[in-house]
């Protein structure tokens, strides 16, 4: 709330949310913003911002691109410009135990680097197998993690149960900032396959999809045709599924503040 300087009312501030969401791909959010209403999208500071309703629950979402450093520095962006009650950092995940499989949900109670960085969450949940939910550590890497042997290896180091790009940097900075951080992704690809070679290639930094790699990836190798398809459709299933978590999510770090 701010106040009418002239007439000492107070006023919702219109740039506030409730609810600050960071992603680093379009795709990953998308479930979730087509539940939402009066949507408006803007860009600033090299990122894309859409902000809108949950309901009665004012939401900003800031869509950082690949990697710890964006998803820094879109946090700070996200704080500086919408001051959320909550940041959940979200989106999707690389499995990293036979246990996750495509489109189950993980949240974040620890959140660990290769260089052993740590950081604890309390999130006031607990593995449930019935709601495809799993609570326990996650690892934040500088790169995509394609093939199984690696992430075996990756389980095996740090203990970690998912890796993904942006976790580790947002909590560290929410945990700077003084601020409260929740961590809830999909699992997009299971250790049941290797990744395609071309996905390190079809996605920009920023999070777009590079229309010329798919191209040219189908000229290279046809049958990548029915590789590319399968990640589509496995990115359709984690996003509505993580549309469907985090519904209850929102409203209850809503009620909780």
């Amino acid at each position: 709330m701010t106040e009418n300087p002239a007439t000492g009312e107070l006023k919702e501030d219109a740039t506030r949310a409730d609810i600050g969401l960071v992603c680093a791909l379009p795709l990953e959010l998308s479930e979730f913003l087509a539940r939402c209403s009066k949507v408006k999208t803007y860009t600033g500071g090299r990122f894309t911002f859409r902000g809108g309703f949950y309901g009665k629950i004012r939401i900003a979402i800031v869509e950082s691109g690949l990697g710890p450093n964006r998803a820094e520095r879109a946090t700070a962006a996200l704080l500086d410009a919408h001051q959320p009650r909550w940041i959940v950092s979200t989106g999707f995940c690389g499995a990293l135990v036979p246990s996750l499989q495509i489109g189950q949900i993980v949240v974040a109670n620890e959140v660990t680097t290769i260089q052993g960085d740590s950081l604890k969450i309390d999130v006031g949940m607990t593995t449930d197998p019935s709601r495809g939910l799993t609570v326990g550590r996650t690892l934040t890497v500088d790169k995509m993690i394609r093939k199984i042997s690696e992430k075996q290896i990756l389980a095996e180091k740090t203990g970690a149960i998912a890796v993904d790009m942006e976790t580790y940097a947002i909590a560290a900075l929410c945990r700077e900032r003084k601020e409260r951080c929740l961590a809830v992704r999909a699992v997009s690809d299971d250790l049941s396959a290797d990744l395609p070679d071309e996905v390190l290639s079809l996605v920009g930094e920023t999070g777009s999809v590079r229309v010329g790699a798919v191209v040219g990836a189908l000229w290279k190798r046809p049958g990548s045709y029915k590789d590319m398809w399968r990640l589509r459709e496995n990115a359709m299933l984690c996003a509505d599924r993580l549309a469907k978590f985090l519904d209850g999510v929102v409203r209850q770090l809503h009620d909780a503040t």
